[in-house]
């Protein structure tokens, strides 16, 4: 684990758009276009309706269909993999590298400027990633337990009633994890070991302990359950992710998760 210091946010956005992250003094005040997480975790949220809406017509724009030719639980389900893959990907690249956040992170603290197609911009607290007094870090799992028990676990909590099953938003939580450490590690091979170290503490943790397989041979990753984006094709016949588990005998298109 390397020193944390005032550089993380460059060192991290070095990483790739998707560990990239801007910061904000905590109870400051919201600035238009920023919105707070919690809002999409709200019930009944019109944020989180408004996304998938979004979703829902950019994965029908790509093959040229209406909207309602794609089943609104399969946008719901890409709109959460993309949401938890922008969020969880620079926490695991903190974590990894500067034993950070230094306190639970909670979805009211996250600021997040919403687009399609990519990363959107985050923000997270100034003093939550900022060494605490001390020079003291967190360990790897405690960073994981927190992250799946508070934010992670409002975006599953809020996608559900889109009749998404939770084995596949916890298997998206899952991929997104995986999703983290593979493109940290193509950035910077150097970093593949820490990286990988923290992936495992998040997938060890119970919510996602039987969301995946790991080969024992060559540690690939495999998820037990589908993120349904092949049912965005027409005739639900497109192509499914790398790490998928209908990936076997069928046509991938890589990690399909970004």
């Amino acid at each position: 684990m390397t020193e944390p210091s005032a550089a993380s946010t460059t060192h991290l956005a070095a990483l790739g758009p998707f560990c990239a992250f801007e910061t904000h003094t905590t109870g400051s005040e919201l600035i238009p276009p920023w919105r707070r997480l919690s809002e999409v975790a709200q019930e009944g949220s019109g944020v989180l309706r408004e996304r998938v809406t979004s979703v829902r017509a950019s994965l029908a724009a790509n093959s040229g269909r209406p909207p309602e030719a794609v089943e609104q639980r399969v946008a719901a389900s890409v709109a959460h993999l993309g949401l938890v893959a922008r969020v969880i990907s620079p926490v695991l690249g903190l974590a990894a590298l500067h034993g950070l956040p230094s306190r639970p992170l909670t979805p009211g603290d996250l600021w997040w400027g919403s687009a399609l197609g990519g990363a959107f911009r985050l923000s997270l607290p100034r003093e939550a990633v900022t060494p605490a007094a001390g020079g003291d870090t967190r360990s790897t799992g405690a960073i994981a337990a927190d992250m799946l028990d508070g934010p992670v676990r409002a975006l599953v909590d809020a996608f559900a009633p889109f009749s998404v099953s939770r084995r596949v938003l916890w298997g998206n939580v899952a991929s997104a994890v995986n999703g983290a450490a593979t493109g940290i590690t193509a950035a910077a091979p150097s970093l593949a070991q820490p990286a990988r170290a923290a992936a495992l503490d998040f997938l060890r943790q119970p919510q996602l302990r039987d969301t995946h397989t790991l080969d024992p041979h060559n540690g690939r990753f495999t998820r037990r359950s589908c993120c349904l984006i092949y049912r965005a094709a027409p005739g639900a016949a497109g192509a499914v992710c790398g790490d998928c588990v209908l990936a076997r005998g069928r046509g991938g298109h890589g990690r399909g998760r970004r």
